[in-house]
């Protein structure tokens, strides 16, 4: 089966590690610098969110390790997903990549709420307003109230801008790259720009307490609310993973794929904690509940800076730009793959004549995308994407455990050191962090999977290719 996952490709092999490299800080560095440190540091961690940032880090770099072995073994599109497939069966391979819809399709979704956000605020500072009412979600999420009505109407720059990025995608996966590669650039200066200039602002007062005590509701603040934050923020790191979705068009997957995806996750982690820290030092935790924090920064230093404001919002713009391209390149490959497997239509796994893409399920989940991030709120989308995430993680730690003890044979141009220790700590943490999200995150899970599974029994399970009734079977 592991040999068959790597045959077949129809995808256009044109990245190396540079260009994953770059595809992963483009993922990795946006959603968590640009939108959740925000709502992590006024809902749950405060200034401690830095420390959230560190152990979400910390629990990546373990999870990035068997990401990268699985990587190099199995270069095939499809991400955890494939791996899942290889190792554990074909029904834990179903569940993944139904969770996987959470992790970048949702994803896609909460980012482009975040740059609808900095949009607004720049037009602002140009004395051009957009109505709330078209540029806000008409639902709002809280813990206690649930979803409630805003007077909003629809997001519209949120639609626009997954509308603007499903096209390029559909145009071909060369020419988005080389896009994403420009913008990665533009906001790497930008982050170092509000690091270095915003420094000198900082108050040391916003740092205290810097755990706030707890608020009397579990995860509310004090050292429950920075592991929670950890969890909530955790989808920020979702960067490496987008990489692996793209093996089947690395040059040399082997080689670029653990090359690509552990240094974006070391350079992205390092930025994380700094601009954290920075921010929460120039203004009060307390007001960063909004989509776009690192503007609400940039006002509150005041007129000395009044000519970094445009360079920030428009690096940040821009950053969030790439981090939709990518969520939305990566689920599209998981159809395609699951589709090649049998458990999805074939219309799933149909590639453009012309570029070379698979434009369908590019389409769906563009189309279904705009839908979500017009209507619902970051909070509510964060939670939802984290969970999908960490999920994801925690069964491809396990994988490589299995792997290790059944086909210890098979060759690993790359391999996670010091086995168990690295999948089972990956695992631990992966899960503590679960433990601690919301409960509401975890029922909205459940009914998740519990849809997932019936859409299975409905279709995959009879339409597989591993039962022999799936459409490659129905060639022989």
């Amino acid at each position: 089966m592991l040999a068959d996952l790597t045959e077949g490709h129809q995808l256009h092999r044109v990245l190396d590690a540079w260009h994953l490299t770059f595809l992963g800080i483009g993922a990795v560095i946006g959603a968590g610098i640009f939108v959740l440190t925000g709502v992590a540091a006024a809902k749950y961690a405060g200034p401690a969110i830095s420390l959230s940032f560190v152990l979400s880090g910390i629990a990546c770099a373990f999870a990035g390790l068997c990401y990268a072995e699985f990587a190099s073994m199995m270069p095939a599109a499809g991400s955890a997903y494939t791996y899942a497939y290889a190792t554990l069966g074909e029904l834990f391979a179903w569940i993944i990549g139904w969770d996987l819809i959470l992790e970048y399709l949702f994803g896609a979704s909460a980012v482009a709420v975040g740059w609808s956000g900095y949009v607004v605020s720049f037009l602002a500072d140009f004395h051009i307003v957009l109505p709330p009412a078209l540029s806000s979600a008409p639902f709002a999420y809280d813990t206690v109230a649930g979803l409630a009505r805003t007077g909003g109407y629809i997001n519209l720059p949120a639609v626009f801008i997954v509308a603007l990025m499903t096209a390029l995608l559909v145009i071909g996966i060369r020419v988005s790259a080389n896009f994403n590669n420009v913008i990665v650039l533009i906001k790497v200066t930008v982050i170092l720009l509000f690091i270095g200039c915003c420094a000198s602002f900082i108050h040391a007062a916003n740092w205290l307490p810097f755990v706030p005590p707890n608020n009397g509701h579990f995860g509310g603040f004090g050292w429950s609310g920075v592991i929670r934050g950890s969890a909530v923020v955790f989808f920020a790191y979702i960067g490496f993973d987008a990489v692996s979705t793209a093996a089947q068009e690395a040059r040399n997957p082997q080689r670029d794929m653990p090359i690509g995806i552990l240094v974006s996750l070391a350079v992205c982690a390092v930025l994380y904690v700094a601009v954290a820290l920075v921010l929460t030092g120039i203004v009060s935790y307390k007001q960063l509940n909004v989509p776009d924090p690192i503007a609400v920064g940039i006002n509150a230093a005041g007129p000395a800076l009044r000519w970094l404001r445009p360079l920030v919002k428009a690096g940040a713009i821009a950053g969030l730009s790439s981090v939709i391209m990518v969520l939305l390149m990566g689920q599209p490959r998981i159809f395609y793959s699951m589709s090649r497997d049998g458990l999805l239509p074939p219309v799933f796994s149909r590639v453009h004549p012309v570029f070379k893409t698979p434009y369908v399920t590019t389409l769906i989940t563009g189309g279904i995308a705009m839908l979500i991030a017009g209507l619902f709120s970051i909070d509510f989308l964060g939670e939802m994407v984290s969970i999908g995430a960490l999920l994801a993680f925690a069964m491809v730690c396990v994988g490589i455990l299995v792997l290790r003890y059944t086909r210890p044979e098979y060759p690993r141009p790359f391999r996670t050191p010091w086995v168990p220790v690295v999948p089972v700590m990956g695992f631990g943490l992966v899960v503590l962090q679960m433990i601690f999200l919301p409960s509401g995150t975890w029922i909205r899970l459940l009914v998740w999977m519990a849809l997932g599974l019936i859409v299975y029994a409905a279709y995959g399970h009879t339409h597989s290719r591993l039962h022999g009734k799936g459409r490659d079977a129905g060639k022989k």
